[in-house]
């Protein structure tokens, strides 16, 4: 596949992975912190923050692969 289009595609899927994880993460954090404190929300959202990358390794490194000469 043209390198370029696996870019675009790619591209397009992590826009909608990420698009799509922060609605969970806005859904879910009202019911996961029902009263704790500051310092649990800010862990949260730090990691919550962090770990939308994770997922998304896959698709950068078949991106970025290249084809076999």
């Amino acid at each position: 596949m043209n390198p370029r289009i696996k870019k675009f595609f790619g591209t397009i899927l992590m826009v909608l992975f990420v698009a799509f994880y922060a609605l969970v993460v806005a859904a879910l954090a009202p019911r996961i912190l029902t009263g704790a404190n500051k310092f649990a929300e800010m862990m949260f959202y730090v990691i919550a923050g962090l770990a939308w990358a994770i997922p998304l390794l896959p698709i950068i490194r078949w991106m970025e692969k290249r084809k076999a000469d």
